[in-house]
């Protein structure tokens, strides 16, 4: 997909174990710049992998490129800077405020103490926690220390953000809220970023790409949009009038359908369908079309196809 020279992770033969298990089995990708999500089952190799990229966990065979750099350790230091983490876990200090939470994070970067507290509030505006940013970490909410550790995250304004399960634990209007500003992120600055996530929908809905791991491996990488894209091309429609006349007009022009539980009909043909040819069935039936829209693969369906291949050869 992408060049070494251009990409934001470079792997060739990465294999790590510990003791007899493996962990990493010799992956050779070059991951792109970008918003990118990585997938796969408990287990796949995930944490692992980000550990290894972070210098947290020694290699034990093959090279690693981020960012440009070696991942050795000489280079440790110079790759954390560039980087921010947002871990699954909490990592707090109780008996401070939010703010100093995130004013510490600035400073272990190099920020000045003047300088790291002004960027403490910046980041801590833009992830709207408001006046709570000055009560004690450990009285937070789960959202809120969701909200803290992004802000910690990209308070140096790093090059690369990943972030870990960001959205995990998070009522359906603050995830909405998180998805929107990793979303603004990656529209607004140079930042790439990689959402480590089991909640597949977040990656349907901000990424560019998808990375999937299984059993240590990254048997595919790809734009999220031709994941989804079906085999056959097809529409999703929703039809204003006699919806059985206008499907035995598709049927008789060897179309096959399939109608949902709120009305919405898919639409294929096993040699292409043109959007003007579904108009014009409208026509002819004498119906209107409400919406006609080219059908997509959920991001659920197009995973455990790719973990079912993978695990299985195909």
């Amino acid at each position: 997909m992408s060049s070494p020279a251009d990409s934001l992770i470079s792997l060739k033969n990465v294999t790590k174990r510990y003791g007899r298990f493996l962990a990493l089995n010799d992956i050779t990708v070059e991951l792109p710049k970008g918003v990118i999500g990585l997938l796969g089952p408990n287990g796949a190799g995930k944490s692992t992998l980000i550990k290894t990229l972070l210098g947290l966990a020694s290699l034990t065979q093959g090279e690693a490129q981020i960012l440009g750099y070696d991942v050795i350790p000489k280079n440790y230091g110079v790759i954390r800077r560039n980087i921010g983490y947002m871990p699954e876990d909490d990592c707090f200090i109780e008996g401070i405020a939010g703010v100093e939470m995130v004013q510490l994070a600035a400073q272990l970067t190099g920020y000045p103490p003047l300088h790291s507290l002004q960027r403490a509030h910046e980041v801590l505006d833009f992830c709207g926690t408001g006046q709570e940013r000055y009560r004690q970490v450990e009285t937070y909410s789960t959202g809120m220390r969701q909200k803290l550790k992004f802000a910690q995250a990209i308070v140096h304004s790093p090059q690369l953000l990943i972030l870990d399960e960001p959205t995990s634990g998070l009522d359906p209007e603050e995830r909405l809220a998180m998805l929107k500003r990793i979303e603004l992120l990656g529209e607004r600055t140079d930042m790439s970023v990689m959402i480590c996530t089991h909640i597949l929908k977040d990656i349907q809905q901000i990424c560019d790409y998808a990375a999937v791991l299984v059993d240590g491996t990254i048997p595919v990488v790809e734009t999220v949009e031709n994941l989804r894209r079906p085999p056959t091309p097809s529409y999703q429609i929703i039809i204003a009038g006699n919806t059985e006349v206008f499907l035995e007009i598709a049927h008789q022009n060897n179309a096959t359908s399939s109608v949902n539980q709120v009305g919405v009909i898919t639409l294929a043909c096993p040699n292409g369908l043109e959007e003007k040819t579904i108009w014009g069935w409208a026509r002819k039936a004498n119906v209107g079309i409400q919406s006609v829209v080219p059908a997509k693969v959920s991001m659920e369906d197009v995973f455990i196809q790719i973990v079912h291949g993978a695990q299985h050869g195909n």
